[in-house]
């Protein structure tokens, strides 16, 4: 199979082996710069589908780096002798890659319509021509058979930002077919206190319920319970994984204790490895012959969503639970473990009603949503990086970071990178952790690294020291004041390949801007009647730079724990300004 299509600015050619489909290619060009390449594919009775893909070239001029939703750190140019690329599928990742320049500004996004199948994408440096040599690969793990196949791939070559970019290709997957993103009830887009960092398995009522108290003081509205309330071995393992019934000696009446915790004005959230089945649980004999894999050495399993009793078993837990300890929500973990192993590839059938993981996986998912917004509409789900894609936009409404403990930077960049592409599904921090005797700068830095999420504490708040306290307090309100801004403003995170040095924030009446390097903010535009510069460094001082006068404004300048330091009148004239704001600090400039 050879299907080439020449229309536009690339020349894209579908290869494949099989002579049992017929495939088709076609361009539309919806706008100058934007290029909707149409796959068909189509057989005379159903059959499953060869390996597939479709490739082009794209010349390396002016690109400086590469953006995936797995990027991390590294947003390098990939050369295309390396095996692999950029693999995606609904429970990892997404399809999509964006090569931008070092102002940066977009040069080539690609995504594909297809993110529930596994697909790779691949942008490879080919040497010898100085050209990208750029492809997307279908079907390499089985899928069911079918008669017709279609997907669009989306080509963005216009000179914009990057971000505005990949915002306009979260916008285009929403409006697929299928792709409608779920709800997000409003405590979702609030402070939270999760129990992992602080508690880890050591977990009884009493301690949940006395960081409720604290974290409620602080601004925080939902606690999420996390691994251990299930089973009394503390060893941080899944062994003891399946059966998810309370364990007595932790939490003797989980109703009554959710009960006390909505007393005290807190949402309560129950944490599941969904897929995880481990050895010393009940249900391991009764699941152990329908797994996709094993891990032997850990003493858990990955049961197989293809079979319906499986399916039942899982979406029975969840209703069960919300019913009858009136749950909030719930954080559903380690979804990306549901795939199979290459050994496997062809294993099917023996009562199992899908061929596909990624097809039955789907199917759990929109059948647990069902039953869960059935029992309450505002049900909140938390999916973890990486199944924070636009497949799981559908089922989550809470997107967290990967785990990240202490680290503020990776969570700045995790946080941002999922802010992306999530649309308006609610990003959230990891848990944010530090050390009772960390600068009270240094310890601020958690939380002003994360400004563009949902923050998540998980401190042990009776230890902190005072100072933090007022920290966490003053930064929490800040963020609460300003979270129309931080959360649903036009979002612009500069230079991914520096890790995001610079963001801002704005709309109409707001501007924020977190500083989280020496560099210099330049404004090159009108600005609006609140101007807010985050210096989120452990530096003194916030460089400014403006291409026009902005008037006389008020100066107001806090310290990391909300203490004002300075009032004044500031005459915001052309040029370079450097104002005094202590590390960890904030200043707000309003007009006059």
């Amino acid at each position: 199979m050879l299907q080439s299509a020449k229309q536009s600015k690339h020349c894209y050619q579908l290869t494949g082996g099989g002579d049992k489909f017929q495939a088709a290619l076609t361009i539309e060009v919806p706008e100058e710069g934007i290029e909707l390449v149409h796959i068909s594919v189509t057989a005379k009775q159903p059959e499953t589908p060869p390996v597939l893909r479709l490739s082009w070239e794209q010349p390396i001029m002016d690109i400086q780096g590469a953006w995936h939703p797995n990027g991390n750190r590294n947003r390098g140019l990939m050369p295309d002798f390396v095996n692999g690329g950029y693999p995606s599928k609904s429970t990892s990742s997404a399809p999509v890659v964006c090569l931008f320049n070092g102002a940066s500004r977009n040069r080539l996004t690609f995504a594909l319509s297809d993110t529930l199948n596994p697909v790779v994408c691949k942008a490879g440096v080919h040497e010898e021509t100085a050209m990208f040599h750029c492809s997307v690969t279908l079907f390499e793990e089985p899928t069911s058979p079918f008669e017709n196949y279609e997907a669009t791939l989306r080509v963005d070559v216009r000179n914009l930002a990057y971000y505005d970019s990949l915002h306009d290709v979260q916008k285009w997957w929403s409006g697929l077919t299928g792709l409608t993103p779920s709800p997000v009830p409003a405590p979702a887009r609030e402070p939270m206190y999760s129990t992992w960092y602080s508690l880890h398995q050591s977990i009884n009522p009493e301690a949940i319920e006395e960081q409720c108290r604290l974290a409620k003081d602080l601004g925080c509205e939902t606690i999420i319970v996390d691994d251990g309330w299930q089973t009394s071995d503390n060893a941080r393992g899944y062994a003891f994984c399946g059966d998810w019934e309370v364990c007595a000696d932790k939490i003797p009446d989980m109703k009554v204790h959710v009960e006390r915790v909505h007393s005290l004005g807190m949402k309560y959230m129950l944490w599941y490895s969904v897929p995880y089945v481990g050895r010393h649980s009940k249900a391991w004999d009764r699941f152990s012959d329908k797994m996709l894999y094993t891990i032997d050495s850990r003493g858990y399993g990955v049961v197989d969503p293809r079979y319906p009793e499986v399916r039942e078993y899982l979406i029975g837990l969840y209703e069960t639970a919300m019913r009858e300890w009136n749950l909030d929500g719930f954080k559903l973990d380690f979804v990306d473990s549901f795939y199979l192993p290459e050994e496997k590839k062809h294993d099917a059938g023996r009562g199992r009603d899908y061929v596909s993981v990624p097809e039955a996986v789907d199917r759990l998912m929109s059948d647990i949503m069902d039953r869960l917004r059935s029992i309450n509409p505002s049900v909140m789900i938390e999916f973890r990086q990486s199944y924070v894609g636009p497949y799981m936009r559908k089922y989550g409404n809470m997107f967290r970071a990967a785990d990240c403990p202490n680290d503020a930077i990776e969570n700045r960049v995790r946080t941002i990178d999922i802010r992306l592409l999530c649309g308006d599904t609610a990003a959230h921090s990891d848990m944010l952790m530090w050390h009772p005797e960390e600068p009270v700068e240094s310890a601020a830095l958690q939380l002003i690294n994360v400004l563009f999420a949902v923050p998540q504490l998980s401190v042990l708040l009776e230890r902190l020291p005072v100072e933090h306290v007022k920290m966490t307090a003053f930064w929490l309100a800040f963020w609460n004041e300003h979270r129309s801004v931080l959360l649903d403003g036009r979002l612009e995170p500069h230079n991914p390949e520096l890790l995001y040095p610079l963001v801002l924030a704005s709309n109409m009446d707001k501007l924020i801007a977190a500083v989280y390097y020496r560099t210099v903010v330049t404004f090159d535009r009108d600005l609006p009647e609140t101007i807010i510069l985050v210096n989120g460094t452990r530096s003194d001082g916030v460089i400014l730079e403006l291409d026009r006068d902005g008037g006389s404004r008020t100066l107001e300048i806090k310290d990391c724990m909300g203490n004002v330091v300075e009032q004044s009148l500031f005459q915001m004239k052309e040029g370079v300004h450097s104002l005094p704001v202590p590390p960890a600090g904030v200043a707000t400039l309003t007009g006059v």
